[in-house]
């Protein structure tokens, strides 16, 4: 709920300052449970406790990797079930949160994708996440370096205004205070919502999931490009309204001997060319029931090298591989019964 949900939430006979209250409590205090507002009075707290709830998801399992990467399963109000990953850093934490209890979007390297879509979140359970995670790792918000990321289960764009109030939510200088620099949405190219998100007075910054280089091959990797096709996306990046401190950035995931050639690499060169961006390589990260191999790392910085002719390319490091919490891997493998090889892999704490 935001100010207004809250205003209406306690009735026209209280006075507005205590909406403001309960809204400090919830995002910059982040109570736990409302008998807690020890500011307001006796019979608002007992009004409250009888119709509503904080509503933040529960912990149903949660893995440690080696590398500190921890992959949390949460269970909402309805018991259907979310994954959302810390990744910390010396410098800065990473929190991926989801945005769809499974995902439409059928990309053919994905094991969210496997799952289906089940249902939308709501701005509070995108919210809820990083609440969550924050108090279970005793993240100060907000902070310069803490950043999320919309990278979870789901395609954001296709639950735009839940995620559009949720970064209203986290962005409030009441409240958690996060800044929109700190916030990614990712998107596999939803192009009439692209150009909707654009158009928001608050919104977090893009990422597009390009991941091939030519429109044949997007279409056998990621089936939307059948109705959103890669030269109508080129030309919504082009019209995509960038702030004065952003760029777009494109995600690649990189296949072994599918589109990692030098060629692939000189395409995508050639489709960016005109773009303020930049670009993110990806080597798979596995799993069951994915078609496809990681690529030799020599592979990857060749391709790394190309691009970096013409612009900024980063090769992201993977997180929690080995507790399949890495780009890619969300599958809410604890809610199923696990196979061998995901059994081998994870460890709950």
């Amino acid at each position: 709920m935001d100010l207004a949900d809250l205003k209406k939430l306690l009735g026209p006979e209280q006075p507005s300052f205590r909406a403001r209250q309960l809204f400090d409590a919830l995002y910059r205090q982040r109570v736990e449970n409302l008998s807690d507002i020890t500011n307001l009075p006796q019979d608002i707290r007992h009004q409250l406790l009888a119709n509503a709830s904080v509503g933040l998801p529960e912990l149903e399992q949660r893995y440690d990797s080696g590398d500190g990467t921890r992959r949390y399963l949460l269970r909402l109000a309805d018991n259907r079930t979310v994954e959302s990953v810390w990744m910390p850093e010396e410098n800065r934490d990473t929190v991926c949160i989801s945005s769809q209890v499974g995902c439409p979007v059928d990309c053919r390297f994905c094991l969210t994708a496997l799952m289906g879509l089940e249902r939308n979140l709501t701005a509070g359970e995108i919210v809820g996440q990083v609440l969550y995670v924050a108090r279970a790792n005793g993240l100060a918000v907000p902070r310069e370096r803490l950043n999320i990321v919309m990278m979870g289960m789901g395609e954001p764009l296709l639950n735009l205004d839940n995620v559009l109030k949720a970064t209203r939510l986290l962005t409030d200088q009441t409240g958690l205070g996060l800044s929109e620099k700190r916030i990614t949405v990712s998107t596999s190219g939803i192009i009439p919502k692209m150009d909707e998100l654009g158009a928001a007075d608050i919104r977090p910054k893009l990422a597009i999931s390009l991941n091939a280089s030519t429109e044949e091959q997007r279409r056998e990797l990621m089936p939307i490009t059948r109705k959103y096709h890669l030269r109508e996306l080129i030309e919504a990046c082009k019209r995509y309204p960038l702030r004065a401190w952003e760029k777009l950035t494109f995600e690649y995931v990189l296949l072994k001997n599918v589109n990692d050639s030098e060629e692939d690499a000189r395409r995508v060169l050639r489709l960016l060319a005109h773009l303020n961006c930049k670009v993110n390589l990806i080597a798979l990260n596995p799993g069951p029931g994915i078609p496809f191999e990681t690529p030799d790392e020599e592979r990857v910085h060749r391709f790394q090298q190309i691009l970096r002719r013409a612009m900024p390319c980063f090769i992201r490091k993977p997180r929690g591989r080995d507790i399949f919490a890495a780009c890619g891997q969300l599958k809410r493998v604890a809610s199923e019964n696990l196979v061998a090889i995901e059994s081998a892999f994870t460890s709950p704490a």
